[in-house]
C-alpha cells in the first residue's frame, strides 16, 4: 500500500452519515472502492457519536479528509531504500551512510525484499563486518580502541556475572582449543621433516 493510498476518506456523504448507501464509492489510487462491502467503514464518521473520544473536544477537529504531505527532509548521503516502498519516508537517519565492505553488502542486502530472508543475513553480517570496519578506522587515527567498555564488560560484571564468566569460558575454551591444535600440527610437521631427513 502506498502512501496515497493512506488518504482513503469516505465521502462527504458517508462522513455526515446521514445516507451512505446512496454514496458507498470511494475513489483510490487504485481506482473506485465500494465502501459498502467494507465491514465497519466509516462506522467513526459520525463525530457526535463516538464513545472512544467522549471527551475530547473536537470541535476544531478537520474532518474533511484533506491532507497535505509535510515537507519532506532532502538526502545528504546515500541512503538504501526497501524495495517494497516507492519513495522515502518524510523524515530519515543520515549519521551513518553506507561504507567500504559492510556498506557494499548492505546494498546488496537492499536488492532482496525485506521478507528475503538473504536481506537480513546480509544485515546482520554486514553490522559484524562494520563492528570490525570501526576498530580499523580507529587505529588508522591512532585511536586505541578500548575493547571491554565497547563490549560492555563492566556492566556485564555488574548485572550479568554469570554470563560474563561463560562468555569468558567459551573464548578461553576456543583459544585454548586452537592453541593446541596449531602446536600439535607444528609437532606432526617436525616429525615429518624428521623422516625425510632419516
Amino acid at each position: 500500500m502506498s502512501d496515497t493510498d493512506l488518504a482513503i476518506r469516505p465521502s462527504s456523504d458517508v462522513r455526515a452519515g446521514s445516507d451512505a448507501e446512496s454514496s458507498p464509492m470511494v475513489h483510490t489510487s487504485s481506482g473506485p472502492v465500494d465502501v459498502s462491502r467494507i465491514v465497519g467503514w466509516g462506522f467513526d464518521a459520525d463525530t457526535e457519536n463516538d464513545p472512544t473520544y467522549s471527551y475530547r473536544d473536537r470541535s476544531k477537529d478537520d474532518h474533511s479528509g484533506e491532507w497535505k504531505r509535510p515537507t519532506l527532509q532532502q538526502p545528504d548521503v546515500e541512503l538504501l531504500q526497501s524495495v517494497e516502498h516507492k519513495q522515502l519516508p518524510a523524515v530519515f537517519g543520515t549519521s551513518s551512510p553506507p561504507k567500504w565492505v559492510s556498506g557494499m553488502m548492505r546494498r546488496a542486502a537492499f536488492r532482496w525484499s525485506e521478507s528475503h530472508w538473504a536481506h537480513w543475513l546480509l544485515l546482520m553480517g554486514a553490522d559484524r563486518v562494520n563492528m570490525v570496519e570501526g576498530l580499523v578506522e580507529d587505529l588508522a587515527q591512532a585511536k586505541i580502541p578500548n575493547i571491554p567498555k565497547e563490549m560492555g564488560v563492566r556492566a556485564e560484571w555488574q548485572h550479568n556475572k554469570k554470563g560474563l564468566a561463560a562468555k569468558i569460558g567459551i573464548a578461553a575454551a576456543i583459544g585454548g582449543g586452537l592453541y593446541l591444535w596449531s602446536r600439535s600440527r607444528g609437532r606432526d610437521e617436525e616429525d615429518l621433516g624428521e623422516e625425510e631427513r632419516g
